[in-house]
């Protein structure tokens, strides 16, 4: 299976932080550093930086503040050798040259190594980036497949191997291996070329993250890693299936397209352990928080609803996005309240929590992964660095002993570690 680390620095629970034995900050570069290298050293196809361009007072804690991940990725790329290296990047709020040339210098820089997760931006930033207005739905996918056509053309600027450096001809590069793009579409007009060369993969990974009709649109025609927020494993299950479908309709190799979605695991000597440690991590909640995460979560104005009632019937459609979608169907399931469902958004954001000891959760994994609902798992830790310890040092050597995970890299680049085709 295939197994990336989606790292936020004050952990993934929202009072992650608070654990006994946790170290934070979203800016504590020292600690980043460590818990991607125990990540190499466990032999991670990945570790993966998530990113939002709006901030608040009230927002969760390892999202109060950010930096820019891109910046990150490349002081990892002096201090991994292996391990991939993704951050999200969106293509409503950025320059397809920009983002083109940023993410190929990382991918040089790490000698092959360097993946983008595609998204459109659900909050609105408009007011961080002198824009009149946000675009809709509709219009932000429409803006994003012209996005990424504009950037792999640009990373496609140049063939491979264009360096001559012949010193008696006084040939330096051959330029006729230099191509520009003439693109002019609906959203962008960009000539190119790209003044900055292919790395030993080809081109950076294509990460997409999105689970509604639009979302999975995008990543069937271009991803080659799909995460995914999914909570049983029938759903999994259905929506693997048909993500493959239309990967296969688009005429792409449905297995060169792997489908991770995230998983958070709070690991005990015992499932009772385990239980206990889920519930002092409920304990440090802030409910203050509440109703802003919930609003943040929903994308929805909560003001004046009773926190202790049953969740409302909130509006939502086909172009409702899939995480809104995702929690309400959570919350009429188990028929919560509006805090217990802000308590289920603090633990994992709607990804699911396995708690039990490292056999259940190595059990679980490839339990979903031989159903045919995953082809790998992007890690959440609740808290860093003990909780992503107790995971590679009691899960993963579970899993390489079963034959089901590596024990060393096979090459050095990310499309080797996910055995993916190189770009045209």
């Amino acid at each position: 299976m295939h197994l990336g680390l989606f790292l936020l620095a004050a952990g993934h629970h929202a009072g992650g932080w608070r654990f006994p034995g946790a170290e934070s900050g979203t800016e504590n570069f020292h600690l980043i550093t460590r818990v991607a290298q125990e990540a190499e050293s466990a032999k991670f196809d990945m570790v993966f930086f998530g990113d939002r361009l709006v901030t608040s007072r009230d927002s969760h804690p390892s999202m109060v503040t950010r930096p820019d991940p891109l910046v990150v990725l490349a002081m990892l790329a002096v201090q991994t050798r292996h391990i991939g290296l993704a951050a999200t990047a969106s293509t409503t709020y950025s320059d397809p040259f920009t983002l083109a040339r940023a993410l190929a210098s990382v991918d040089l820089l790490s000698e092959g190594r360097a993946a983008w997760n595609i998204v459109t931006t659900v909050q609105d930033g408009s007011g961080n980036f002198s824009r009149s207005l946000h675009p809709e739905s509709d219009e932000r996918y429409a803006i994003a497949q012209e996005f990424v056509q504009v950037v792999q053309g640009l990373w496609r600027s140049w063939e491979a191997d264009p360096y001559v450096r012949d010193k008696a001809r006084g040939i330096y590069i051959d330029t006729d291996k230099m191509h520009a793009l003439e693109h002019v579409g609906k959203y962008f007009q960009v000539k190119g070329p790209l003044n900055v060369t292919r790395s030993p993969q080809g081109e950076p990974v294509l990460i997409q993250a999105g689970s509604s009709g639009a979302g999975q649109q995008l990543g069937a025609r271009c991803a080659e890693v799909i995460f995914t927020a999914q909570q049983d494993l029938q759903a999994a299950q259905e929506f693997y299936q048909a993500l493959k479908r239309q990967v296969a309709a688009a005429g792409r190799d449905p297995a060169k397209v792997k489908v991770m979605p995230g998983l958070m695991p709070i690991i005990g000597r015992t499932a009772a352990e385990a239980r206990e440690k889920l519930a002092q991590l409920q304990e440090f909640t802030d409910q203050s928080k509440a109703r802003y995460m919930l609003s943040a979560e929903l994308d929805l104005d909560l003001e004046g609803h009773d926190l202790d009632a049953p969740v409302p019937d909130l509006p939502q459609d086909d172009k409702s996005f899939s995480r809104r979608k995702l929690l309400l169907k959570i919350a009429r399931d188990q028929r919560l309240t509006l805090r217990q469902l802000y308590h289920h958004i603090a633990s994992s954001r709607g990804h699911q929590v396995v708690a039990g000891t490292a056999e259940d959760v190595a059990a679980h994994m490839l339990h979903w992964v031989d159903a045919g609902a995953a082809d790998g798992f992007n890690i959440m830790p609740a808290w860093f660095p003990g909780g992503f310890e107790e995971f590679t040092r009691g899960v993963v050597p579970i899993l390489q002993e079963r034959g089901r995970f590596r024990r060393e890299y096979e090459g050095r680049t990310l499309r080797a570690h996910l055995g993916l085709h190189d770009p045209v």
